[in-house]
């Protein structure tokens, strides 16, 4: 018989192999692409903090603040978040060389958040052929939503053909015999919300139309002589399809001028910092499109959403002003990655992130107004489906009763 003393070294051995056996299964239960580790997890981004674009800075720089506070906090399911949010300045060129790093050097397991049509369009075929997901993208251009050909990009603002075809619709409504004139940012961005917009003027068959159109480049320094010739069309309706700096300047010009048109606006260039910058006063009457909650209105000041925004910004944002509703928007974006992260649980490839990020059907992000949801699917990437009209009153939005769809 096996001494007592055998029979217990029997039992450690034991005791260590099941150990052993447990630990290898436990890590087998583990699978990582690179970026990813029991520790860590890379994330990257492309957005323009300097040059025309600047203005949209502040979203990469609330998300970094977002990702240092939920490391101070644990992290996610255990992992440090490293989160590197580089300068492209919106060039298409410098996205490129900045996208590169982030997948050839530092080896991020995603990118998300990155801003601009002609910036991400360089980088889209880049990233797909490496099979590295472009998520979440800032900005809405009718490409972004083509899963069969670029299964790994995925928009992050409503689809600019979708929300130009409601704005179409409401126009038909509230002034069926509209005569409008239309400033259009010349890239994709404004071609595809102006061509939507005239597609269902047309389809409508009513009398509405398009008497006068003006393009504007980004680099130049300003709108004043395409808003003075659009005012002497005879236009009584002025479709703005415009972004930061030069949604301003044309709100702005519009009040100068005297001229009395129904504003419509697209929602990307509705927040706070931008009709603030213009004088909020000159804005009044302005109608727009919206899915996000005003984070400076009073109404939404107790929304649990806006009040986690708010402590954030308390202690990570101090230099950005409350009431910042593009940090709100990219605090959103934050959130929403961490969500798809923690569905992943410990199965951190692309594969898998690509897959969460696009089974977000239902998901309300922290920014959407009530009954707004993602619409994302495997096979279809129409970022929202419906959205509300909004008036921006001289210091908020009277909403509609509810979303409107094409």
């Amino acid at each position: 018989m096996p001494s007592r003393h055998h029979s217990v070294l029997a039992l450690v051995a034991g005791a260590a192999m099941l150990s052993a056996v447990a630990t290898t299964a436990f890590g087998a239960d583990k699978k990582y692409d690179p970026g990813a580790s029991d520790s860590e997890i890379k994330l990257g981004q492309t957005i323009p903090h300097s040059g025309a674009g600047s203005l949209y800075g502040v979203i990469g720089r609330t998300q970094a603040a977002y990702f240092l506070m939920l490391n101070e906090k644990g992290g996610i399911n255990g992992r440090k978040i490293n989160f590197q949010s580089l300068d492209d300045s919106y060039s298409a060129p410098k996205a490129v060389e900045a996208t590169r790093r982030l997948v050839e050097q530092d080896e991020v397991l995603a990118l998300f958040g990155s801003l601009g049509t002609a910036p991400q369009s360089a980088v889209q075929k880049y990233l797909n052929t490496k099979k590295v997901p472009q998520l979440l993208l800032n900005t809405g251009a009718s490409r972004w939503n083509n899963p069969k050909e670029f299964r790994w990009t995925t928009p992050g603002l409503p689809i600019y053909s979708t929300e130009g075809r409601i704005i179409a619709r409401y126009l038909t409504q509230a002034k069926p015999e509209a005569k409008v004139a239309i400033l259009y940012q010349n890239d994709e961005f404004g071609k595809d919300f102006m061509n939507s917009f005239k597609e269902l003027l047309v389809e409508a068959g009513g009398k509405a139309k398009v008497v006068a159109e003006a393009s504007y480049d980004l680099t130049e320094p300003t709108i004043d002589s395409q808003l003075i010739n659009l005012s002497k069309s005879g236009a009584d309706t002025f479709f703005n399809i415009s972004t930061g700096k030069a949604t301003s300047q044309s709100i702005r010009k519009v009040a100068e001028l005297g001229w009395k048109p129904l504003h419509l606006l697209v929602s990307t260039s509705s927040g706070r910092s931008i009709l603030n910058a213009a004088g909020a006063d000159n804005a009044k009457g302005i109608v727009a499109m919206s899915y996000t909650k005003e984070v400076g209105s009073e109404k939404w000041k107790d929304d649990a959403d806006v009040v986690a925004f708010q402590e954030l910004h308390k202690k990570y944002l101090p230099n950005v002003d409350p009431d910042n509703t593009i940090a709100f928007q990219g605090y959103s974006q934050a959130v929403t990655m961490a969500e798809i992260l923690r569905r992943c649980g410990d199965e951190l490839t692309r594969e898998n992130v690509l897959k969460h990020a696009t089974n977000l059907d239902g998901y309300r992000a922290p920014v959407f107004l009530p009954g707004i949801t993602y619409g994302f699917t495997p096979t279809d990437y129409t970022t929202i489906r419906a959205l509300y009209v909004g008036t921006f009153n001289g210091s908020d939005w009277d909403l509609s009763d509810k979303p409107v769809s094409q």
